[in-house]
């Protein structure tokens, strides 16, 4: 073999890795407390930012693959955090949006969720947290 592995604080999916458990235990914390989960919670903020979607693009915004996608979107119509509906134009295919129950689970902790990344871009510099998201960004689109 020539080459050798980059020592683990150097391994992109490692270091991702990390960074995403630094950022989301706080979270996870906080949306135990809301009695969502993670996956949850990533369907609901898509869907109050993007409106009514179908199930695949739900799934492509959320990064969540379709199978987890559709167990996800049952437990939330069953707390009533979404509504489900025939696309009217195309009868096979399926509109979910978020219900005013989800709307009023975003809100109720959309305070401690801005705190929360408020205190990492603080102990980042505001500079440095948005060029990590610039960098990431750009990652998934070099990507693609």
């Amino acid at each position: 073999m020539t080459g050798s592995l980059p020592k683990t604080n150097r391994s992109l999916a490692i270091s991702l890795l990390r960074g995403r458990e630094r950022v989301m235990g706080p979270i996870r914390a906080m949306l135990a407390d809301a009695g969502i989960t993670e996956q949850q919670w990533r369907v609901l903020r898509v869907l109050q930012e993007s409106g009514p979607l179908e199930p695949t693009r739900i799934a492509e915004r959320s990064c969540l693959l379709l199978p987890s996608l559709t167990r996800i979107l049952q437990k939330l119509e069953e707390k009533r955090m979404i509504r489900r509906r025939r696309d009217p134009g195309d009868r096979r295919k399926q509109i979910v949006d978020i219900s005013d129950a989800g709307e009023a689970v975003i809100a109720a902790n959309l305070e401690n969720s801005i705190a929360l990344m408020q205190k990492i871009r603080d102990q980042m510099g505001s500079d440095r947290f948005e060029a990590l998201l610039d960098l990431l960004n750009e990652l998934e689109r070099a990507t693609d």
